[in-house]
């Protein structure tokens, strides 16, 4: 696996406003598996030992423009994207107020996205990988992340525990991303340090103590007991794990990458005027049980709905 060198970085990246160590030791690139394509027996090697795959231009390019275009003409029918710029640039309203971060509304009755999230390919991808049918959740969460913090770090499973564990994450971007406009960055092999954050890992952010006044006011509202995140400090956790954080030196649009429950990853902050579009997708054996939250024409999701009491 190569390691980014200084001439490829910017003179800074940050996660939530701070500065990332940038030595090969702290940070680096992805490695990339197409070779292994069509052996899902060595897939599935990789995905144990590394936590994640990385296809770059699995789809054809111009089956994400066609999504890309319909999410940028909706963020501008709704006022988000700047007045004097074409649209699919997708350049961020100027107006600070108006700065976007989740919109998994801009994939409703959406044709074009749906042809990439539940299309022929990525169904055929999983389908080899798994050995069997698959099924997708039916909710797709769309981030359109402006000027600013990125995500915090995380795993999956804490929002998504009530299937099987053998859920794996498809993230796609919806435009080429350099590294100044935040892409994802997974921390290296973290996937196989799960028992050094156990107690946070059999957390679910939608369970509830019943005798927990707070709790239960939080639950009534359909918030979050606890925000799932593990840390807001990623440029701490390289020396807590000793590991680097790894990302892409450019996504681009037709790039693929799956990841299990476990990985902990997060994105860097967007330091442009652009809105970075991409999409969270899950996939799973169609034999296994699903989260009840995620699935069906109406997803239950974080609402009150999808809540769930216990006695602590």
């Amino acid at each position: 696996m190569s390691s980014l060198t200084a001439p490829s970085l910017p003179t800074c990246l940050k996660a939530r406003g701070h500065a990332l160590d940038l030595s090969p030791e702290k940070f680096g690139f992805l490695a990339t598996y197409n070779d292994a394509l069509h052996d899902p027996e060595e897939l599935r090697r990789r995905l144990q030992e590394e936590g994640y795959l990385y296809l770059p231009g699995f789809f054809d390019r111009s089956l994400i423009e066609d999504a890309r275009r319909s999410l940028t003409d909706r963020l501008s029918a709704q006022g988000l994207l700047h007045p004097d710029r074409n649209p699919y640039d997708g350049i961020a309203h100027p107006d600070p107020a108006r700065r976007t971060v989740f919109k998994s509304d801009l994939t409703e009755n959406n044709e074009a996205i749906d042809r990439v999230v539940f299309g022929p390919e990525i169904f055929g991808f999983y389908e080899s990988f798994f050995g069997e049918a698959v099924r997708a959740f039916d909710f797709k969460w769309l981030r359109a992340i402006g000027p600013g913090l990125g995500t915090q770090a995380h795993c999956d499973w804490v929002y998504m525990s009530r299937g099987t564990p053998n859920l794996l994450t498809c993230w796609i971007p919806y435009a080429d991303v350099p590294l100044e406009v935040g892409g994802l960055m997974m921390l290296e092999r973290s996937h196989l340090q799960a028992a050094r954050i156990k107690n946070y890992l059999d957390s679910d952010v939608d369970a509830y103590c019943e005798n927990r006044p707070r709790d239960v006011a939080l639950a009534q509202e359909g918030k979050f007991i606890h925000q799932g995140w593990l840390s807001e400090r990623s440029d701490t956790l390289p020396a807590k794990f000793n590991t680097r954080w790894l990302t892409a030196p450019e996504w681009k649009m037709g790039d693929l990458l799956t990841f299990n429950m476990t990985m902990i990853h997060g994105s860097l902050d967007n330091q442009t005027d652009c809105i970075r579009l991409s999409s969270d997708t899950r996939y799973q054996r169609a034999s296994e049980p699903a989260d009840e939250r995620w699935i069906g024409a109406k997803p239950l999701g974080h609402s009150t709905a999808g809540k769930r009491g216990r006695i602590c």
